[in-house]
């Protein structure tokens, strides 16, 4: 194994569990506020409050910013430390003030734009109130009050991120991977020793308290390499220029990646009450494998891909394209398959019991399925866009992100009717799967292929394997006792039927990726093959 090839699955594991621990901790988050506070309007109300506080920092300090950022400021590091202190600065200053300023007008307008996005469309308040679609005015009214306290933390994240990109690019991970698991932490305290009394109110202050553990558990690093921080704000700095002309198309992309989750969001408001909540308990779950598999390895192959694009190494690009996006469908395609099978009592382990009933787990498992079925698009993504920027096309990938943003409302408004919040779902991980397609066809045009038929050919192992992976689960679900719970038990009984249920979903988990592992070995899977000599090189080494 190649020291490039070593260090790059080194950072994906690292930045992998980071992300697994952050995830499982946030679950566990919805998990006890769900036992404490119960599925409905309240709740729904908690999950709208965070669209645009989550917009706002997306679009001005989040994942955009870092996208521009991390390249310029690496440049510099290696050239002038003194002159890439003074951009980290600059950086920090121009974020926080933006960020301040489009809060506090988010803030103002909170109530108006609550009601615009959730409020009831129907013509009287009884009549929304009658046929539960939209939300009350009063459900409206808490849905504001809760936005100007989640933008609090968005203005603390607005410091926090660029921490947080200032130690991956002096290619620092630990206190990075460990600052998200802090800030579920946060609203774990809020949840466990607030909610009881003060509803969501709880869980709304711990995302503050989160916020300022996800800032504070990074500053030791920032010591560690020397971080000066001064009052510098020049905007005709040129290394500051550089990275805003950089920011602007990635905004538009992320911009419209959120977008769609507001109107997504506004047309689950016309639903049923907790078909929000549904959504995003079933979003959390299915985006477990999808960060843990494909944002791991696309954050640790995005340095290679560009260094191969810049050096104008065609064939060692599409070697590299063709084995991180096998890897990803081999990982993928059988988790896609096991979160359908499985998912019942998977959701039924974490969520059901006490408060959350059984009607209530029946619509976050539809939604599941719904977004399951675009796990592998979703998880592609994360490889297809960085293909783009790794080549300085930020461009491209946001004219396909609109274009799927269409798709998504479009079928969003169509399946929404006949499936619910299963539809909006469904509709979200149609407009990704095409989104992908159309990345992928456009790459190899640019690229002069990107040995598809090998990717084909392994995509085929890979179906034929968790084909027969399935097959064993469902036969597994007739061995084991059957996996319901009742609607409402005592907290001991509670603990006791999760262990119930939780160790045959453990056992069928573990057999179904034992059965996976050897057919689609049997029949010819490279890929699949790798994983026991990667597991014996790292015993031996």
């Amino acid at each position: 194994m190649t020291p490039r090839n070593r260090h790059i699955i080194i950072s994906a594991l690292l930045v992998g569990a980071g992300f697994l621990v952050s995830k499982f901790t946030g679950i566990l988050d919805d998990l006890i506020l769900a036992r404490a506070i119960g599925p409905g309007r309240e709740l729904d109300a908690y999950y709208a409050a965070f669209g645009l506080p989550d917009l706002l920092f997306t679009l001005v300090a989040g994942g955009a910013l870092a996208s521009a950022f991390i390249p310029v400021l690496s440049g510099l590091i290696a050239r002038d430390r003194a002159a890439s202190w003074r951009l980290v600065s600059a950086v920090i200053n121009l974020a926080f003030l933006a960020t301040l300023v489009f809060a506090l007008v988010l803030a103002v307008f909170a109530p108006s734009t609550a009601n615009l996005l959730y409020g009831c469309r129907l013509d009287s308040v009884q009549e929304c109130v009658a046929q539960e679609r939209g939300f009350t005015p009063e459900q409206v009214a808490l849905t504001a009050d809760l936005m100007r306290l989640i933008l609090v933390s968005t203005a603390i994240f607005s410091v926090s991120a660029i921490a947080m990109s200032t130690l991956q690019a002096h290619q620092h991970f630990f206190l990075t991977a460990l600052a998200p698991i802090m800030y579920n932490l946060g609203i774990l305290a809020g949840v466990i020793v607030l909610a009881p009394s003060m509803g969501v109110w709880g869980p709304a202050i711990g995302v503050v308290l989160g916020a300022l553990l996800h800032l504070l558990i990074q500053v030791p690093g920032l010591v560690r390499y020397g971080a000066r921080w001064s009052p510098h704000l020049d905007l005709h700095d040129p290394d500051l220029r550089r990275v805003l002309t950089l920011l602007v198309p990635r905004v538009g992309t992320l911009g419209t990646v959120y977008l769609a989750v507001i109107v997504r969001d506004s047309l689950a408001s016309q639903l049923s009450p907790g078909s929000l909540t549904a959504l995003n308990y079933g979003w959390r779950v299915m985006q477990l494998p999808e960060t843990v598999i494909a944002t791991a390895a696309a954050t640790a192959i995005f340095p290679t891909l560009s260094e191969l694009a810049a050096l104008g190494k065609r064939d060692e690009l599409r070697a590299t394209i063709s084995a991180t996006l096998r890897t990803i469908l081999a990982l993928t395609v059988p988790a896609m398959v096991g979160l359908i099978v499985l998912g019942r009592p998977f959701v039924r382990v974490l969520f059901e019991g006490g408060l959350f009933e059984s009607a209530a787990t029946d619509a976050v498992v539809w939604t599941l399925h719904g977004y399951a079925l675009g796990l592998v698009g979703h998880s592609l993504l994360e490889v297809c866009a960085r293909i783009f920027y790794a080549q300085q096309d930020t461009r491209t990938p946001l004219y396909v992100a609109v274009s799927a943003m269409g798709i998504n409302i479009v079928a969003s408004l169509i399946l929404r009717g006949p499936l619910g919040a299963a539809g909006l779902a469904l509709g979200n991980s149609i407009g990704v799967s095409l989104e992908v397609l159309a990345l992928l066809i456009i790459a190899r045009r640019r690229a002069g292929g990107i040995d598809e038929r090998r990717i084909t050919m392994s995509l085929l192992r890979f179906v034929a394997g968790s084909i027969i992976m399935a097959i064993v689960l469902i036969l597994l679900q007739s061995v084991f006792p059957a996996w319901p719970l009742p609607d409402a038990l005592p907290l001991g009984s509670t603990v006791r039927a999760m262990f119930e249920i939780g160790v045959p979903l453990i056992l069928s988990g573990i057999t179904g990726v034992i059965v996976y592992i050897v057919v689609a070995s049997l029949i010819g899977s490279e890929e699949v093959r790798a994983v026991p000599r990667l597991i014996r090189r790292r015993r031996s080494a």
